[in-house]
C-alpha cells in the first residue's frame, strides 16, 4: 500500500533551465521531508525536461510530467493542484530559494494553529545571482480573527507572497481555481483569506527572485501577462478593459461566495468600494520588487548559509 505524503508541492514550470536545478536542490534539500514534488513542464523549448528527468531519476518524492503543448501558466498551476492527493499543498516556482527549514515551519504553524488555514514565512526580493535587493516585513492583518479586516488588509497593503504559502488542501477544494486575468493571484488569496486566518514565521525563510526572465518581466503589458497566463486570451475577445473588469468582479464574488454573516460580506463590500476608489490616487499599486535595493552593508541575512544547495558559494548573498 502506497503512503501519501502529507504535503505536496505543485511545480510549474516552462523554460526554466537557468534557475530550476537551484530551486529542486532548495527544495528537496528541506529539513521536512514528508512531501511529494509535483513537477508540470508545459512543453519547455529548452534544456528544462532533462533537468528534471535527472533530477526525478535522482529522487522519488519528484512526480515529473511533460505536457505535450503549452497550455498557459494558469491552467498549469491549477492542474499540479488537481494532482495533489495531500492533507497540505504549498505552489513552487521554478526560480524562487527556499530555506532548509520553511517547509517544516509552516508545517509545524499549521499543527500548532488548528484554525489557520495557510502559513508562509517572512521574505526577501533577491536578484538573479541569488543576492538579497529588498527585505520587507509582513505588514497584512491576515491572522486578525475577523473575516472583513483580512479582506481589508489584502486590498490595501503591498506585500505578501501568500500565494505560495502552505495551505490546507480542503480550503483550496473549496475556493474558485486560479484565473488569468490581471492580478488573478491576488483575488485567489483574498477569497482564501475570507475562509481562515492566515500565519506568518517570523523568519527569512523566503527567497523571490526578480530578473529579467521573470514573467512579470518579460510582458510588461497587461494584456501580454494575461496571454502568458492563458493563450485563450490572445484576441480581441480580450481587450484590457475587459481583463480590469473581471479582476474588480472576482473580488466581488469571492466575497460572494465566502461562508460570511451578511453583515461581514456588507462590510467586505464597503471595503471593495474604498478600494476601487483609491486606485486613481497616484502611487496605487505599489510592487515590493520596484522598491530602491538597500545597502548591502546594513543586510545580516546570507542566502548561501541558509539554502540547500549553495554550500561552498564564494561570497556572500547578502
Amino acid at each position: 500500500m502506497t503512503t501519501v505524503p502529507r504535503l505536496g508541492i505543485g511545480l510549474p514550470v516552462y523554460n526554466g533551465e537557468e534557475y530550476l536545478a537551484e530551486s529542486f536542490d532548495a527544495l528537496l534539500g528541506q529539513t521536512y521531508g514528508d512531501f511529494e514534488l509535483i513537477v508540470s513542464d508545459n512543453a519547455s523549448t529548452d534544456g528544462t525536461e532533462e533537468i528534471c528527468r535527472a533530477y526525478a531519476a535522482a529522487d522519488p518524492r519528484i512526480r515529473y510530467v511533460r505536457l505535450p503543448r503549452n497550455i498557459g501558466a494558469t491552467p498549469n498551476h491549477n492542474r499540479v493542484f488537481d494532482e495533489c492527493r495531500s492533507e497540505l499543498f504549498k505552489w513552487a516556482s521554478h526560480d524562487d530559494l527556499y530555506a532548509r527549514d520553511l517547509l517544516r515551519r509552516c508545517v509545524e504553524a499549521l499543527d500548532e494553529r488548528p484554525d489557520v488555514i495557510l502559513a508562509h514565512a517572512d521574505q526577501a526580493v533577491i536578484d538573479g545571482e541569488g543576492k538579497v535587493k529588498v527585505p520587507y516585513a509582513y505588514g497584512l492583518a491576515t491572522a486578525s480573527p475577523h473575516a472583513p479586516e483580512r479582506f481589508r488588509s489584502m486590498l490595501f497593503e503591498p506585500g505578501g507572497d501568500d500565494f505560495y504559502g502552505v495551505i490546507r488542501t480542503e480550503v483550496l477544494r473549496r475556493v474558485k481555481p486560479l484565473d488569468s486575468y490581471h492580478h488573478a493571484d491576488r483575488t485567489f488569496v483574498c477569497e482564501i483569506g475570507l475562509h481562515g486566518r492566515f500565519h506568518q514565521v517570523p523568519e527569512l525563510l523566503y527567497f523571490r527572485r526578480d530578473h529579467p526572465t521573470r514573467a512579470e518581466r518579460a510582458n510588461p503589458s497587461k494584456r501580454s501577462r494575461c496571454v502568458n497566463l492563458d493563450p485563450r486570451r490572445a484576441g480581441r475577445l480580450h481587450p484590457t478593459p475587459r481583463l480590469l473588469a473581471e479582476y474588480v468582479w472576482g473580488f466581488l464574488s469571492a466575497v460572494r461566495r465566502a461562508p460570511l454573516s451578511p453583515a461581514d460580506r456588507r462590510e467586505c463590500y464597503g471595503h471593495l468600494a474604498a478600494w476601487a476608489a483609491s486606485r486613481t490616487r497616484p502611487g496605487a499599486g505599489e510592487r515590493v520588487e520596484d522598491r530602491a535595493p538597500v545597502d548591502p552593508a546594513l543586510l545580516d541575512v546570507s542566502v548561501d548559509a541558509v539554502v540547500a544547495g549553495r554550500e561552498g558559494r564564494a561570497g556572500m548573498s547578502a
